[in-house]
This record gives C-alpha cells, sequence and structure tokens, in this order.
C-alpha cells in the first residue's frame, strides 16, 4: 500500500423542509453507495424543541450544527469514505461552512412550488418542522450561486426520477465501489 488515500465524494441534498431531502439522500446511499446521514439527526435538543414550538432556527443556533456536519463529513473523508447527506443548507454561508469539512462538496438543490412543500409536510407524521416555519425558510433560501458545484432539480418530480437525475448529473457511480463505500 502506497498510503494513497481513496477519492472520496460528498453531496449534501439541500432545500427547505418537506421538499424530499431524506427521500432522495437516501435513494443516492442505495444506489451509490455512499453512507448516509440525515442533519436533523444532529440537531440538540434546544434546537428541535425550538423548532417543534413553531420558533424559526437563528443562525446562532444553527452554526454548531453546521460545523458538526462538517466536521462528521471531514471524519469519513478521512476515512475514506464518501456521503451523502440531507441538510437544508439554505444560506450561501451555510454552504461555506459545510464546504470547510471536506475538500469537496456538491450540492442537489430540491426545490419547487411553496403549495407543493408545504402540501407535502402537512401530510408527514412524527416531524417536529411544523408547515407553518415553511416560510420563514424560503425567506431565507439562497439558491445556488454559479461558482458552486451542484444542480438544481424541480421538486414535482417522483423521488425516483430525482435519484436519478441527481446521480447522473453530479456523475456518481452505482453499486459500492471501494473508494465510495
Amino acid at each position: 500500500m502506497t498510503g494513497e488515500r481513496r477519492p472520496t465524494r460528498h453531496v449534501v441534498v439541500m432545500g427547505v423542509s418537506g421538499a424530499g431531502k431524506t427521500t432522495v439522500a437516501r435513494g443516492i446511499s442505495e444506489l451509490t453507495g455512499l453512507r448516509f446521514a440525515e442533519a436533523d439527526e444532529f440537531h440538540s435538543e434546544a434546537n428541535v424543541a425550538r423548532m417543534r414550538s413553531g420558533v424559526p432556527l437563528d443562525d446562532a443556533a444553527r452554526w454548531p450544527w453546521l460545523r458538526d456536519l462538517a466536521d462528521w463529513m471531514a471524519a469519513r473523508h478521512a476515512e475514506g469514505v464518501s456521503t451523502v447527506l440531507a441538510c437544508s443548507a439554505l444560506k450561501r454561508t451555510y454552504r461555506d461552512l459545510l464546504r470547510q469539512g471536506p475538500p469537496d462538496v456538491e450540492f442537489v438543490h430540491l426545490d419547487g412550488s411553496a403549495e407543493l412543500i408545504r402540501d407535502r409536510m402537512a401530510r408527514r407524521a412524527d416531524h417536529y418542522m411544523p408547515a407553518s416555519l415553511l416560510d420563514s425558510q424560503r425567506a431565507i433560501l439562497e439558491h445556488l450561486d454559479p461558482d458552486e458545484s451542484g444542480v438544481v432539480l424541480e421538486v414535482a418530480q417522483s423521488p425516483e426520477d430525482l435519484v436519478a437525475a441527481a446521480v447522473t448529473r453530479l456523475g456518481l457511480p452505482t453499486g459500492t465501489p471501494a473508494g465510495l463505500r
């Protein structure tokens, strides 16, 4: 062994709550072998309680959470493991912080109409994020800038089509090759 690190890929499936981030990120993981993580599971109890009560998070509440996510991706990169993360990543500054983890992060922005997403949120069971916070998320959403690596997909497509489009457009290999575990 020459000590060379296996190449890794790190993908963040982003968008407002209810856009389908978890479903699409899990699908990408299943198709490609990238290690999946749900950013919601990294939130502190205080953050969850705040959102559950209908109060949007401010940046001060988000920074430690985003640092933990960047650290998680960086640790997987150090292990030679590729990742796919379901995370809102609504602002450019949040995505910049995530990019401080592994050397390269690509984004899949799931975007769509507020009506469609609100309807999906209303039908979800057992999720702490109420549909009432959708407007606050949409208000701070900053779309990917041209210099940010990633793709934008319309959420009206089926989850299967979104997964296939993300994998194809990012050029992710399917299966579980050694470098993409």
